[in-house]
């Protein structure tokens, strides 16, 4: 993952979209998440963040609940909703 602190940042402002790839069985999991409580509907806190760590917990927006996924994993993210699929 490219720029964890600006990631970290962009959650703590709104919404985010993280692709990343399943541990178990390497599928593609387009997650919407944030660390922010009025994006999130809900009361969230959050601890110190350590820009070295190598997994995230995020409040998953599809899900409804805490989830976290290892940076490794990451194959992108961007800032809102899911991009529709495009082709053409």
């Amino acid at each position: 993952m490219k720029d964890p602190a600006k990631f970290m940042s962009k959650a703590k402002a709104g919404v985010v979209t993280v692709e990343f790839r399943k541990i178990d069985t390497n599928e593609l999991r387009v997650m919407p998440c944030t660390l922010n409580s009025e994006s999130a509907g809900r009361e969230i806190t959050i601890k110190d963040f350590d820009p070295n760590s190598h997994h995230f917990v995020v409040w998953c927006l599809d899900k409804d609940a805490w989830r976290s996924f290892r940076v490794s994993t990451v194959e992108r993210w961007y800032t809102g909703y899911p991009e529709e699929n495009k082709d053409g």
